[in-house]
């Protein structure tokens, strides 16, 4: 730790995400602290760094000779995420990586080696853990409260589609996207996914389609238990975005409904009216960004297991490539052809 007895966390990569954690360390994690941030724009790096009242770093190098830097944040661009957590790892640092790992499971378990060899605390991003209604949907299951679960359904629609440029860069709908879905179903289950079987389509959206990526999907997961987890996911819900997550059990249901921009309702004789839905992802899932930086510090401070273990944060992955065969061949795809 720093003198100061708080963890020291510098950011790497401040575009959006990194910026809002970079806020969230700086503002929000009473045993942490902001030390500095690195962005491959000059000019970002400066913005950020002055609005947060830290050093704006002139190279990741610098980051990691810093004996202040306790813990790397990386959110840079997802194919340098493999080479940042090794480096960061031989220097000694704790890293935080947002999802995914890597496009590649021969990076991931290079990275995942790296951190084991270097006995280092590492944590994935996967912050829809820590929200506090999926994590409620979870204990009801791990609890038994609902009995043995039989199905899962997991509801993931964005309220309008990416950038094409985004969308050609970012590995497709199943890694982009369903990621975060596909590592749900093990969270909320806690029994390994055996087969998956997926099905996209480009419907709406003609430049995703030239891309050759899909604008709507479905997957079909069989876990190791024999339960049944379904996800749909659209890149477009005009009303907001729409996630939801529900285990029905032997003894009940558990769901984690969405959240609206206020709780007004609405009651006339002829109709009723709710608040809309939170339209960005940044509002919906502002408390699990919070708790998740608040698990990372206390991790790294006190030890025991990572929230979100590199097992853990490859596991999404794999899910992910084998739904994309599943899609392009049209068949069930067992796990242990991916690896």
């Amino acid at each position: 730790m720093t003198p100061s007895g708080t963890l020291g966390i510098a950011v790497a990569g401040v575009g959006r995400i990194g910026r809002m954690h970079a806020r969230i360390i700086a503002e929000q994690i009473s045993e942490a602290r902001l030390v500095g941030v690195y962005d491959i724009s000059p000019d970002v790096s400066r913005d950020v760094a002055s609005n947060l009242g830290v050093d704006a770093a002139a190279s990741i190098d610098e980051l990691l000779a810093s004996p202040d830097v306790d813990a790397l944040a990386i959110c840079t661009a997802t194919s340098t995420h493999s080479e940042l957590i090794i480096r960061a790892a031989a220097a000694g640092k704790a890293v935080f990586c947002e999802k995914p790992v890597s496009l590649s499971l021969g990076e991931v378990d290079e990275a995942i080696a790296a951190v084991d060899a270097a006995g280092v605390p590492f944590m994935v991003g996967f912050n829809r853990r820590f929200d506090p209604g999926h994590a409620a949907v979870r204990r009801a299951v791990h609890t038994g409260e609902i009995g043995e679960v039989t199905i899962a359904r997991i509801t993931s629609r964005d309220p309008s589609p990416p950038p094409i440029e985004y969308v050609r860069v970012s590995g497709g709908i199943w890694v982009d996207m369903l990621i975060h879905d596909f590592d749900m179903a093990n969270f909320i289950v806690g029994s390994p996914v055996v087969q998956v079987w997926a099905q996209g389509g480009a419907l709406f959206d003609a430049g995703i389609r030239e891309a050759g990526d899909f604008d709507t999907a479905v997957a079909v997961l069989t876990h190791e238990s024999g339960a049944i987890t379904t996800i749909d996911a659209s890149r477009m819900a005009v009303y907001g975005y729409d996630q939801r997550v529900e285990a029905l059990g032997t003894k009940g249901m558990a769901l984690s409904d969405n959240k609206r921009v206020n709780n007004a309702q609405v009651y006339r004789e002829d109709a009723s009216q709710l608040a809309p839905l939170q339209y960005f992802f940044l509002e919906r899932y502002a408390d699990s960004y919070r708790i998740e930086w608040q698990a990372f510090a206390d991790y790294v401070l006190g030890g025991g297991p990572s929230p979100v273990s590199g097992a853990e944060g490859r596991a999404p992955i794999v899910l992910a490539m084998a739904a994309a065969l599943s899609a392009k061949e049209a068949r069930p795809v067992r796990l242990e052809e991916i690896g």
